[in-house]
């Protein structure tokens, strides 16, 4: 990617820059009715659950987490309980960003303009981003847009809200699946995918790849 100067750089947040621990959780939850290579397929199943959960007409995420656990534990045969969603669904404020997060953010916000857009909750979104030690231009949920990304809808709020279009941007993110197909179909030229090392690389949909955000003022020559 040449040296793109966007109007805004916008994230992902859960996974790419909060440490998003579902699988963790889970474990904790599951992992003494499960061994390990059940407790694998476990978390696959979760993760599966979650994403055709929000594919699906916008719900709170409580829903998502509730439906998604329920789904998994009736595949795995493991009783569902409503409460280990809601414990689940509780601890998220609670996590914070990847180590590598608050140093390159920090260091990019002096220069461009940060924005977040995120598939959660407004009562949820604000905890997180507290502990990212970077001020954000603006932050956007799943819950203002009536749609989970990857719903286009919810990158369409995003340039409503901005007053921008997929020309003005640099989209970061560590999904494929989430966002940066998405992006790639919207045609949001400058994407950055975060190598977290939960989804393959995919070259088809033309992004720079970084290891970490400490990596990302470089790909903007700062």
């Amino acid at each position: 990617m040449d040296r793109f100067r966007p109007k805004y750089v916008t994230f992902d947040c859960h996974g790419t820059l909060i440490n998003f621990q579902m699988a963790e959780a889970a474990r904790d939850l599951f992992g003494h009715l499960l061994d390990g290579p059940r407790m694998d397929e476990f978390i696959k199943n979760f993760q599966g659950y979650r994403v055709d959960e929000v594919l699906q007409d916008w719900k709170p995420y409580a829903d998502v987490v509730h439906n998604a656990l329920e789904r998994t534990c009736r595949r795995n045969s493991v009783a569902f309980r409503t409460e280990d969603a809601e414990t689940i669904y509780n601890r998220i404020p609670t996590w914070g960003p990847h180590p590598d997060v608050p140093e390159g953010l920090a260091k990019l916000a002096k220069e461009i303009p940060l924005v977040i857009l995120s598939n959660s909750m407004m009562a949820q979104i604000p905890s997180n981003v507290a502990k990212l030690g970077a001020p954000f231009h603006a932050v956007y949920t799943a819950e203002q847009a009536g749609a989970y990304k990857p719903h286009f809808k919810a990158f369409e709020y995003m340039f409503d809200m901005l007053g921008c279009g997929p020309e003005d941007i640099t989209h970061v993110s560590s999904s494929f699946r989430h966002d940066l197909m998405s992006a790639y179909d919207l045609g949001i030229k400058n994407k950055v995918w975060v190598n977290r090392g939960h989804e393959p690389a995919n070259p088809y949909y033309e992004y720079t790849e970084i290891r970490d955000v400490t990596q990302l003022p470089g790909v903007f020559g700062l």
